[in-house]
């Protein structure tokens, strides 16, 4: 094989790869190609440019492998573009000190990970308000109850065995926490809401759904009704809501966006950075899994992904400042009524449309989810 038709073939590869996640299907070597969407568009670049550095186009198979790359470069670049400074923010920044806020750590330890002093070390140094823990079990809890301990007053344990322990600290109070296995009985979310000094309230879900791997689960099909799911209380939510824990989904995937506008939640990276935080041993193939997705109620004080701790993942430090009086300044996008349905076929249950004038402003609760 010549070296012309060599760069070819990798060239459609990459279009291939790029375009195989629009494919409506829930197996996980569908789903796995919503991951890398950096490194394809990455490599269709270096495609387009190497064949200009070594190649002329003379022959009409060439201008079509050229226009072919670079239809599949514009839409690669139109799903990562949003999380570039170059786009709009969705959840602006804080603009008054006097705000009441919350700072948040969310990290996925790796249950097999034994260096918990790194962690410790940088729960002192940042001083979170509430901490969330995944991939946690009993050791795991044990180990770092000397920091937790002095540190948070409130707190909802699950250590497990089977890499979905959740732990969640907090120094405010937290009202009726509730554990729930929404999709799998070994899979645990943690719903609750939380009493800041400033007397506001405000309502955190914690999730951590499986991934679509063939190890762990070879459909994608229990994590997007888990974040159907959540996106659901997230809409009827009486409280202004924050989503946060790891969500093994990617911040550009189709199943992301629908969680975001079926749940009225806005993306703090967008306009600011990717903020990759897996895989933290392998530079290359890296990417976004750990979320926080806030209502419009919400401003971004600081964003940050922390340093490493052992995991495979990278923790997450989010400062959110509490600013209903601004929240008329941004705005989710709005959930069609495919979205919704969509969302409720997944679930298997209804999502509607507020009552009255049908309008999806996110604000109130709607009337029932069926």
């Amino acid at each position: 094989m010549d070296l012309k038709k060599g760069l070819q073939l990798f060239g459609c590869l990459a279009v291939l790869l790029s375009l195989l996640p629009l494919i409506a299907a829930d197996y996980w070597w569908i789903r796995m190609f919503d991951f890398p969407h950096l490194q394809l568009t990455a490599l269709t670049l270096l495609a387009i440019l190497a064949f200009f550095w070594k190649f002329e186009l003379r022959e009409p198979r060439d201008y079509a492998f050229i226009a072919i790359l670079a239809g599949c470069l514009t839409f690669q670049v139109s799903r990562i573009y949003p999380f570039t400074p170059l786009a709009d923010m969705e959840i602006l920044a804080a603009q008054t000190k006097s705000a009441p806020g919350i700072r948040m750590v969310t990290a996925n330890v790796l249950q097999s990970n034994k260096t918990d002093s790194l962690l410790a070390a940088q729960i002192k140094a940042y001083n979170p308000d509430l901490l969330l823990l995944t991939e946690a079990n009993a050791r795991w809890r044990d180990a770092l109850a000397p920091v937790t301990g002095k540190r948070f007053s409130y707190k909802e344990e699950i250590p497990l065995e089977n890499t979905y322990g959740m732990l969640l600290y907090s120094k405010f109070p937290l009202i009726e926490p509730e554990v729930r296995f929404m999709v799998d009985d070994s899979i645990p979310s943690i719903h609750t809401r939380i009493k800041l000094p400033s007397g506001d309230t405000l309502q955190l879900h914690c999730i951590h759904p499986t991934p679509p791997m063939p190890q762990h689960n070879p459909m994608s099909t229990d994590r997007d009704a888990e974040l159907m799911r959540t996106a659901r209380l997230t809409r009827q939510s009486d409280y202004p809501a924050i989503v946060l824990g790891d969500f093994n989904d990617v911040a550009w995937s189709e199943s992301t966006g629908l969680f975001q506008r079926v749940g009225r939640l806005l993306d703090p990276r967008k306009g600011r950075g990717f903020f990759n935080t897996y895989h933290a041993q392998n530079w290359i193939l890296r990417w976004p899994l750990d979320h926080i997705f806030a209502h419009r109620e919400f401003r971004l004080r600081d964003l940050e992904v922390m340093p490493d701790i052992g995991s495979d993942h990278f923790p997450v430090y989010i400062h959110l400042d509490y600013f209903p009086e601004g929240a008329g300044d941004q705005s989710p996008e709005p959930a069609s009524e495919e979205d919704l349905q969509t969302a409720s076929d997944i679930i298997g249950q209804e999502i509607r449309q507020d009552s009255g004038n049908g309008s999806d402003d996110g604000g109130g609760k709607p009337d029932g989810d069926g």
